[in-house]
């Protein structure tokens, strides 16, 4: 704690009075969502609460919910309630670095390991890297992975950054390829798959996503890199960012990813598993390979490879082998 009593973010204690000073990565930011990232555990709507009620003070004034902070503002957050138990602390860890400056960090991310924390995951990549990095003022997903994708994944340093990178996205100038190996003889040597998708929940609650003329407008072109018996590598790249867009893409085609546990094939995911001394794949086969995008500061353009996974490759090389005989 300084001379003006300030807390970083990650000390703001719920039984107590305390204060944070604003610098210039929270400028410009909703008092509302500055208070739901710092004040973990605490209901949404006990923080509308006590924003509304005055107890929260910016510069000894009351605000409302759409006050944007400014540089140097001095913010009372009064004591809150917490709904649960503080989270477990997540493990620090790092990751493979494919770039890394004062604004954009990205990485090389393993499948099995989940981006965020939530759906049964204590904590992800993100939790990790901040818990490997406490001295980082800002570290925020600039997009997402599915957990058993690999692959690519940016983060931001600086929320000008982050704001950059989402604009890009949003005007569909950043370059997603990914690498599926599908089970069936895909047909084209390039395709474009315009389907709407709509998410869902089943009967136990886990999350979904289906074809539905209801749904949200999603393009997906592909591209054959490779054909095998019954199987075909591809090169895909992401027009939209829909949630297990691929993945449902392909297999509404009748083309699912080998290894996908929620839109496969699970005889043949399976069979995928025991057809060698050495188990043939034993994870989904999606990988995100490239990815390009302007700097954020700069606008000097990126280009990001990552080659694939062990894994992968020695399945490729199995199937190749096989197809030889």
């Amino acid at each position: 704690m300084n001379d003006l009593g300030e807390i970083a973010p990650a000390q703001v204690e719920a039984s107590k009075v305390s204060f944070f000073q604003v610098g210039s990565e929270d400028a410009g930011q909703r008092i509302d969502n500055f208070l739901l990232r710092i004040a973990k555990g605490v209901p949404k709507s006990h923080l509308y609460r006590v924003i509304r009620a005055g107890e929260v003070r910016v510069n000894k004034k009351r605000v409302d919910v759409t006050y944007r902070l400014e540089e140097g503002d001095l913010v009372r957050l009064p004591p809150m309630r917490t709904a649960a138990p503080p989270p477990q602390k997540a493990r620090a860890a790092e990751f493979p670095i494919l770039f890394e400056d004062e604004h954009l960090l990205v990485i090389d991310k393993p499948a099995g390991v989940a981006v965020h924390g939530g759906s049964g995951v204590a904590f992800g990549v993100i939790e990790q890297l901040r818990a490997a990095r406490p001295n980082a003022p800002f570290l925020e997903l600039v997009h997402r992975l599915d957990r058993e994708t690999s692959g690519i994944l940016a983060l931001a340093k600086k929320r000008s950054s982050l704001a950059a990178l989402h604009e890009q996205i949003r005007a569909g100038e950043m370059d997603k390829r990914y690498l599926a190996l599908v089970l069936g003889a895909w047909p084209n040597l390039r395709q474009h798959i315009r389907a709407p998708l709509l998410k869902y929940l089943q009967g136990d609650g886990e999350r979904r996503v289906r074809v539905d003329p209801g749904g949200v407008a999603a393009h997906t072109v592909v591209s054959l890199k490779e054909r095998f018996p019954g199987a075909a590598l591809l090169e895909v790249e992401l027009k939209t960012g829909r949630t297990h867009q691929i993945r449902v893409h392909l297999a509404h085609l009748g083309f699912p990813i080998a290894g996908d546990d929620k839109y496969g094939d699970f005889a043949a995911n399976r069979d995928l598993a025991r057809a060698a001394a050495r188990p043939l794949l034993r994870r989904m086969f999606l990988h995100a390979w490239r990815l390009g995008l302007r700097h954020p500061a700069t606008g000097a353009p990126l280009e990001f490879e990552a080659p694939l996974p062990r894994e992968c490759q020695q399945c490729l090389e199995e199937m190749r082998d096989a197809q030889a005989v």
